[in-house]
């Protein structure tokens, strides 16, 4: 699952090159709390900027970044309530938000948590091994961006039809960008490409998203552990934590649901996927909008048995939406609906899939009949600084905005929003879903079947032996720091 076997001669090549190049490691303690990071450490990021290409950069990785581009400390989990004027459900709606991590998106803790497990163990090499970063879109951006601050060789695999700004960026970032064949759904072309980079070259380790359990994990204890603060101050005597909905790209993410299920039992987990590709839904196949989001496939990471829901979302209506909450005319539109000037302001902070999950913890919410007392979490991957080509794009194809077409957006694809095209599962709902595993992994990826076995029949203690690990990666990651010796310099 995560091997955390030591290989002494590559990790002791791997601590020279941290201390050559100035890498500290941040544990997932000081993850979580930003506290336990040294004073001169917080006192040198004052000089630099939250996407720079500087190792103390490792330390941003945190959903309590203060809300600034340059030289922020760190404060309480960045959050947002969406008000009810705009999600039409009586249920309070609040979702973390991942613009203030390095990149705009939380991916770079997704690929921390496969990276680093790797460097302080020795695994990984940095001075012979390239990192190989299969995405649909903001996983080879953390990837790329984390192995350049850990002084790592990365390549970095996504579709082509990708947004532009996500492959001007990683130009200059990646050591090499590959473009692979159609849109998001287009996984398993990644996968092949995988393949063959494996036969041709003797040099790269990948680290795949969609089987990497570092990326469950990271979400399962940084995540899990944000969004329960963000409970603990936001709940009251009489609130009541309904679930959490989160969209499905390698599943990673839905990690933080199996931390809050511990905490609050009753809770539930729903799963989004595009209603255009319904793999978890009707065993379903097709193209899509929603960027981010892999597809045709169940990601081996993602614990099927703790799944409660499957939630289809329509891409026209999140590409309508970012229209509505971007385009001056659209945001004119929802002043005159009562949303506030300083909730307005805000709305840039949802991406594509942002919309996607906001418009999947609506539907929940409705499914539910939840109330003024029940409170619905989802995460905002990333914001719409990824997405302005997106804009310009539909803005040629369909013309200007105006208020008529603002008014249409906001009654039909947001307000309209019903509970069609989801499921709330059964126990053997959820065996088939899990079964759909064996196709992907077993057959065609070189998992065992007895493995895929033992994640379901050995529940939880399948999943409870992945999350009993962060202190020994954590002890692993003080004793790589201790090697390197920059601690005791600053």
């Amino acid at each position: 699952m995560i091997d955390l076997t030591i290989n002494e001669e590559q990790l002791e090549r791997t601590a020279r090159r941290a201390h050559e190049r100035g890498i500290v490691v941040p544990t997932f303690a000081q993850m979580k709390d930003p506290n336990k990071i040294p004073q001169k450490i917080k006192d040198r990021l004052k000089e630099v900027g939250l996407w720079d290409l500087h190792p103390l950069n490792l330390f941003r990785i945190t959903w309590k970044n203060e809300p600034v581009k340059h030289g922020g400390g760190f404060d309480g989990v960045n959050y947002l309530e969406i008000p009810h004027e705009l999600t039409g459900v009586r249920a309070r709606i609040i979702s973390l938000v991942g613009k203030w991590f390095p990149t705009g998106s939380h991916k770079v803790g997704a690929t921390f948590g496969c990276l680093v497990p790797r460097l302080v163990t020795g695994q990984f090499d940095p001075t012979f091994h390239k990192a190989v970063w299969p995405s649909t879109g903001n996983y080879c951006r953390g990837g790329a961006y984390d192995a350049n601050l850990l002084a790592c060789e990365s390549i970095a695999i996504l579709p082509e039809e990708m947004s532009r700004e996500r492959f001007e960026w990683l130009s200059r970032v990646a050591g090499e960008v590959i473009a692979t064949p159609g849109c998001e759904s287009n996984v398993w072309e990644i996968f092949q490409k995988c393949k063959e980079l494996q036969e041709t070259r003797d040099n790269i380790m990948i680290f795949n998203q969609f089987d990497e359990f570092g990326n469950h994990l990271w979400h399962y204890d940084v995540t899990g552990h944000a969004m329960e603060e963000v409970l603990q101050k936001e709940l009251g005597p009489d609130g009541n934590y309904a679930g959490v909905v989160l969209t499905s790209g390698s599943s990673g993410t839905l990690g933080c649901g199996d931390y809050l299920k511990e905490v609050y039992p009753t809770s539930k987990i729903a799963v989004g996927e595009a209603k255009q590709c319904p793999t978890l839904l009707l065993n379903g196949f097709g193209g899509h909008r929603i960027e981010g989001i892999g597809d045709k496939h169940v990601p081996w990471i993602h614990n099927v048995r703790n799944t409660d829901m499957v939630i289809d979302i329509d891409d026209e209506d999140c590409m309508n939406l970012i229209r509505l909450f971007n385009e001056p005319a659209g945001q004119e539109y929802l002043r005159k609906q009562g949303v506030t000037n300083e909730f307005i302001e805000q709305l840039p902070l949802l991406g594509i899939s942002s919309v996607g999950n906001l418009l999947g913890a609506i539907k929940f919410a409705k499914y539910y009949e939840l109330t003024e007392k029940d409170v619905v979490l989802t995460t905002f991957t990333d914001s719409m600084e990824l997405y302005e080509s997106r804009l310009r794009e539909l803005e040629e194809k369909y013309g200007p905005y105006d208020e008529m077409q603002a008014a249409i957006d906001y009654h039909r694809h947001l307000q309209g929003i019903t509970t069609d095209w989801m499921a709330e599962l059964t126990y053997w709902d959820r065996r088939r879903i899990h079964n759909l595993k064996y196709y992907t992994w077993v057959e065609q990826m070189g998992k065992t079947a007895e493995e895929l076995q033992a994640q379901w029949y050995d529940f939880p203690g399948y999943w409870d032996r992945i999350h009993a690990l962060v202190p020994e990666i954590d002890r692993l990651i003080e004793e790589f720091n201790e090697r390197a010796g920059l601690l005791k310099e600053l």
